[in-house]
């Protein structure tokens, strides 16, 4: 059993503290900044509320993070309550939150002054990844740190790689978002194409998803599309956010990303429909008439 600290309890924060515990039999002490949802975590799980991110990670030997963005996890990692205040000397920081890689190298060199360990592990596999225990985790760091942490990101990682030094993690991040959004927006225009040619869709899919053109967006996704339904899932707001680090990223290591941009412009076009909190499956109310 090893202490452990958990910050930020969302739709996969959540999850993957509570693994930590079910799976894992750590003792884990969480921070929230609801702290009703602190409260609700504690009850289901048995685990300890902090008040702050420093208060959670004292005396803690793996801290973990997934929070929003950026600026979250500076204000949780070096702000004046931030967890790397409360870490001693041989700690490590483990943060999966979907964020830059230029913060990620930034982190780790400040955790490497302070004697502290520091990966980037954003993950994929969306909430249902995360309540299985069953998320692809991508690493950036030390092989130091990443075998010491490896045990306890197993807890609700079942694919769990090694990309390479600090901030790989999110490069690889990227890498997979980049695909996701060129899969979703071909998914969605052969769905409409099917729809206006009359076609029945299910018989359709069923004909090429064991082929060539089967991919987990069409496996998945395919049905609730046709359906219109998108209420599950990885929210447009939240693909946007990861879109404009690919982008950021592209325009700083003179990368050309011309699909990505153009996928970025018609999510863009999908939170204008009202669709922010929709999945990102909503690509295909595009082609809908308003």
């Amino acid at each position: 059993m090893a202490k452990l600290a958990f910050l930020g309890l969302g739709v996969m924060g959540y999850p993957m503290a509570g693994h930590l515990v079910t799976k894992g039999h750590h003792s884990v002490t969480v921070y929230n900044r609801t702290t009703a949802k602190a409260e609700a975590w504690a009850s289901q799980f048995g685990g300890t509320i902090a008040a702050t991110p420093a208060a959670a990670a004292r005396g803690a030997e793996i801290v973990f993070a997934c929070v929003g963005n950026d600026d979250d996890l500076r204000s949780i990692t070096t702000g004046p309550d931030g967890a790397f205040h409360g870490m001693t000397p041989g700690a490590m920081f483990v943060d999966h939150t979907t964020a830059s890689a230029t913060i990620a190298r930034d982190l780790h060199s400040i955790a490497q002054n302070q004697g502290l360990g520091f990966l980037d592990a954003p993950v994929s596999g969306g909430q249902a990844g995360a309540e299985a225990g069953r998320l692809t985790v991508m690493v950036g760091g030390t092989h130091a740190d990443f075998a010491k942490a490896r045990e306890p990101i197993g807890c609700f990682g079942a694919n769990i790689s090694h990309i390479g030094g600090p901030g790989s993690g999110q490069l690889a991040k990227m890498v997979n978002q980049i695909c996701i959004a060129g899969v979703v927006q071909g998914l969605a225009e052969a769905l409409h194409f099917a729809q206006a040619n009359g076609l029945d869709v299910a018989t359709v899919i069923g004909a090429i998803s064991k082929g060539a053109a089967q991919s987990w967006q069409m496996e998945n996704r395919w049905k609730t599309m046709a359906e219109r339904k998108f209420d599950f899932g990885f929210a447009v707001d939240w693909m946007r956010k990861d879109l404009g680090i690919c982008l950021d990223q592209a325009r700083a290591s003179a990368a050309s990303l011309p699909l990505t941009a153009l996928v970025d412009q018609f999510y863009a076009d999908v939170q204008a429909k009202g669709g922010k909190r929709w999945d990102t499956s909503s690509l295909i109310t595009r082609f809908d008439q308003s």
